[in-house]
């Protein structure tokens, strides 16, 4: 017998993901150290940046590290035309934008429609954009924390799937806000990834998320005990 987490409970192969990439790829390494023991597996990580550091990182997981400037490219369909045929190559059942720092055409939304997320280091949808955690400060923000969600051509704005907060602290700033944050970004996105792969989350026709055949009024909040899906410290933030 093959070991159980290198298949998918119908007994299918393991699902193939590809991750998007513009950094340091923290988020795509909390993703690589997951997938031991998740039915997912990496096949290629892509970046718009020639010296991201989640280039590095893939090599050393043995996992296919390409590079596509958009620098070379006349404008942003251009681009995202030549992205897809490099998606596409690797057959993906799952694309993850792991801050991927490029504005997606309608386009390419589509192609990917329902197998795209994102995630963003924000309590969505408060602070959609950039310069999250300073925005979160300024705004006199009690909580912050992060959100994954289905990719739609709305920035920051597609349905979410699962969250996490943390407390803002007397004395933090941008930096300090952000480490905490990224702690917990490294919990839910490897956790949305593996749902997915389980064939547990999905998005309806109806564009909106399921979860264990049950939509998603809001997303799931991962409580700070939790280890793995509904039931083991996650529960259903009540609605604002």
């Amino acid at each position: 017998m093959g070991d159980p987490a290198s298949e998918r409970p119908s007994g299918r192969p393991p699902l193939r993901v590809l991750v998007l990439i513009s950094g340091s790829g923290s988020n795509l390494q909390a993703l690589i150290d997951a997938q031991a023991h998740a039915p997912y597996r990496i096949v290629a990580v892509v970046s718009n940046v020639a010296d991201a550091y989640g280039l590095e990182r893939a090599r050393r997981a043995g996992i296919p590290a390409e590079v596509l400037s958009h620098r070379d490219f006349a404008d942003r369909a251009a681009y995202d035309q030549a992205l897809m045929q490099l998606i596409d190559r690797y057959e993906p059942g799952l694309v993850v934008l792991a801050g991927f720092m490029r504005i997606l055409t309608p386009g390419f939304v589509a192609r990917y429609a329902g197998r795209m997320m994102n995630i963003h280091p924000s309590l969505l949808p408060k602070y959609r954009g950039l310069h999250t955690h300073q925005r979160a400060l300024d705004g006199g923000e009690t909580e912050h924390g992060a959100s994954v969600h289905f990719v739609t051509d709305e920035l920051d704005g597609g349905p979410l799937i699962i969250q996490a907060r943390v407390p803002v602290m007397p004395g933090d700033d941008a930096e300090t806000l952000a480490a905490r944050v990224l702690t917990r970004e490294h919990r839910i996105y490897p956790l949305a990834v593996r749902w997915f792969a389980e064939g547990r989350l999905s998005l309806g026709e109806d564009g909106r998320p399921r979860l264990d055949g049950a939509e998603l009024e809001t997303p799931y909040l991962l409580e700070p005990d939790a280890e793995s899906g509904p039931g083991a410290g996650e529960k259903a933030p009540a609605s604002s």
